[in-house]
């Protein structure tokens, strides 16, 4: 695998900058905006390979149970028995993105708190190159996503409360795959204003 140390807005949108044997990597030129809306796991609009499945949720006097994960089940049934089950505590307002791995697939699950999820396909040849998805998801919403090598992701805390993410990956962390893109890359160009004032 190489990674670029170059990360930076002077890259041309058509620069290949990061590849291994099975993608390579291309910072698209996106208009300002947030992409596509999902507002149902099954949307044609999400990007090609993210797949998202509801939880159930079972509240009662005492609060409620969410299940997360059963392993050699659901989205990440496929993945090994030595991944990685790692959380993320993050304060209201907080954005971390963007990410992006050319090996690991992620399985991210907002377990409390509200996320705006953003996701971006930097895989060339992909048949969703370029496009840009936004996922509003967490206790209000609790759904499972499935993000794979070559798409950039990140989220800002949206409300006034902390935000858990609880998230498995099928390899352990490998700092060589943890490629990182500004938030305010020019190219991805992602607007993480509040969209509805």
């Amino acid at each position: 695998m190489t990674i670029h140390p170059s990360h930076e807005a002077s890259i041309a949108s058509s620069a290949v900058f990061a590849l291994n044997d099975d993608l390579r990597l291309v910072l698209p030129k996106c208009d300002l905006g947030i992409g596509d809306v999902i507002r149902v796991p099954d949307s044609p609009a999400l990007i090609d390979g993210v797949r998202i499945q509801p939880h159930a949720l079972w509240p009662d006097d005492r609060g409620y149970f969410l299940e997360l994960h059963r392993l050699g089940s659901g989205l990440a049934a496929h993945f090994p028995p030595n991944s990685q089950l790692s959380a993320a505590l993050s304060y209201p307002g907080t954005i971390k993105a963007f990410h992006y791995h050319l090996e690991q697939t992620d399985c991210w699950n907002p377990a409390l708190g509200m996320f705006q999820v953003a996701l971006a396909d930097l895989r060339a040849g992909s048949p969703t190159f370029g496009r840009r998805n936004t996922i509003y998801t967490g206790h209000l919403k609790p759904w499972q996503i499935l993000i794979p090598p070559g798409v950039a992701h990140g989220y800002k805390i949206v409300g006034k409360e902390d935000a858990m993410l609880v998230y498995l990956t099928d390899k352990t962390y490998n700092p060589k795959d943890e490629g990182r893109i500004a938030y305010n890359d020019p190219s991805i160009n992602y607007d993480w204003e509040t969209q509805h004032k």
